[in-house]
């Protein structure tokens, strides 16, 4: 073997093997490198933002096809009016033309009887007029010697003449008589064929009305096919966005206050889960707590009396909790979630009533109870009233059931009134922070008025 063709065998296997070595060290090392927590969230947040495109096309697509849909069953229900309209235009017009028929059939026995007439008239007239004429033959001696007076021949003859007129007046008045039968016929069967053609192109129109009326019914049915599968398609992107935003709220992991834009996103997660606006959601965390910042300023210290004390004086505050209300359900929360209860920061209370409000959502503990095991259903544990996530969860699916989902200024303010137990001052500056939040969902900015209403 010649030198030059074994070096470069050698080189083909040694570069072989560095190959392979190569592959399987790139190899092992994907197997342990994982991205980090942030790259993660920024893989995500980025699919996120191109499945609520994928949504808000979906959603113009359906909308669009709807629109379709209304206009097909319009058209249908348009074409199925006019083909009743035919069907009784044309039983109407049968109905005319078997009565037109029927007419025609006395007008033609009518007229032979008139003809019948007219023949008898022109016998009794022609025996009339041989009666005249014989009288008129007869010589004046037959008349003497025929008839006992002169008179009764006059007589006679005056008698006849008078016959005679009444006998061609009849004949006259059975000739026109049969002549306005005869024409009245004639007028009748040209209504009869015309009714007729008009009723052979209404049943022509009715056909043709029934063929599109078919097409248009293929039509919609294709259109609800579509609808329905977009419809799918936008179930399946909201519920892949859903999963998004269940991790991105992982990987928040916001122990303390989150920022605005931790907040918005959270909000955003659970609006969406619960059919809210995400403004709205955020304007009564913000207005109960600041977005997290003011979560309260007591702790119990009685489990007895419900009586606290403020953190930071140590001054002793009455009316904390509800002793018959809130302190059970309080002492099972916190032990279930492994905090002291008498270090566990809560409102205090203010003027009137009583404070013991928990977390960034405020939720006393007797109504954090009622929400405990949907709210478990949502999250897929056990929620905590401090907790990001699970609060902002509880106050939508609690503002949800106040009427939220209908998404109307009206509704918003009503179910902010009656979260914080009917206050209309309080629903009115709730939807002044929504329309703040909104607007900088909508624009990217906020004014100086917003930022100063809110953080």
């Amino acid at each position: 073997m010649p030198e030059n063709t074994r070096y470069q065998k050698m080189n083909f296997f040694r570069f072989l093997v560095i190959f392979f070595v190569l592959a399987f060290l790139a190899f092992g090392l994907l197997g342990f490198v994982q991205a980090s927590p942030q790259d993660e969230k920024t893989a995500l947040e980025l699919e996120l933002k191109e499945l609520e495109a994928k949504i808000l096309q979906y959603e113009n697509d359906i909308t669009k096809t709807q629109q379709e849909k209304n206009t097909l069953q319009n058209q249908v229900s348009v074409l199925k009016k006019k083909v009743s309209q035919l069907d009784a235009q044309i039983k109407k017009s049968n109905l005319i033309i078997n009565d037109l028929g029927v007419q025609i059939e006395d007008t033609g026995v009518s007229i032979d009887k008139t003809s019948l007439k007219v023949e008898d008239s022109k016998a009794r007239l022609a025996s009339v007029l041989r009666t005249l004429y014989e009288e008129d033959q007869r010589s004046l001696i037959e008349v003497l010697l025929a008839e006992p007076e002169l008179s009764d021949f006059f007589d006679n003859i005056m008698t006849l003449e008078a016959l005679n007129q009444k006998n061609k007046e009849f004949l006259n008045n059975i000739k026109n008589l049969k002549a306005e039968l005869e024409s009245q016929r004639e007028t009748l069967d040209g209504e009869k064929d015309d009714l007729e053609r008009a009723t052979k192109l209404q049943m022509l129109q009715k056909q043709e009305n029934l063929n599109v009326q078919k097409q248009q019914e293929v039509l919609l049915q294709q259109t609800k096919g579509k609808e329905s599968e977009y419809q799918k398609m936008l179930q399946d992107t909201r519920k892949r966005a859903t999963e998004i935003r269940a991790k991105l709220f992982g990987l928040i992991g916001v122990a303390k206050a989150p920022t605005f834009g931790e907040a918005l996103e959270v909000a955003k997660g659970v609006a969406y889960t619960v059919g809210i606006r995400p403004s709205f959601l955020l304007a009564i965390i913000s207005q109960e707590s600041e977005i997290g910042r003011n979560v309260g300023q007591c702790v119990l210290t009685d489990p007895v009396t419900g009586y606290g004390k403020r953190i930071s004086t140590g001054a002793a505050v009455a009316r904390l909790m509800k002793p018959t209300r809130d302190i059970q359900p309080f002492l099972r929360i916190t032990a279930s979630l492994g905090r002291d209860p008498y270090n566990t920061p809560v409102s205090c209370p203010l003027s009137i009533g009583y404070g013991g409000a928990m977390g960034p959502a405020q939720f006393i503990p007797s109504t954090w109870n009622l929400y405990f095991e949907k709210l478990a259903g949502v999250l897929g544990r056990p929620g905590d009233p401090w907790a990001i996530a699970d609060s902002f969860t509880a106050a939508g699916l609690y503002l949800a059931d106040l009427g939220a989902t209908a998404k109307t200024a009206a509704k918003e303010s009503s179910a902010a009134s009656r979260y914080y137990g009917g206050s209309s001052s309080y629903a009115s500056s709730v939807m002044s922070r929504a329309n703040c939040i909104q607007g900088f969902i909508d624009s990217g900015t906020m004014s100086p008025y917003c930022e100063s209403l809110i953080f």
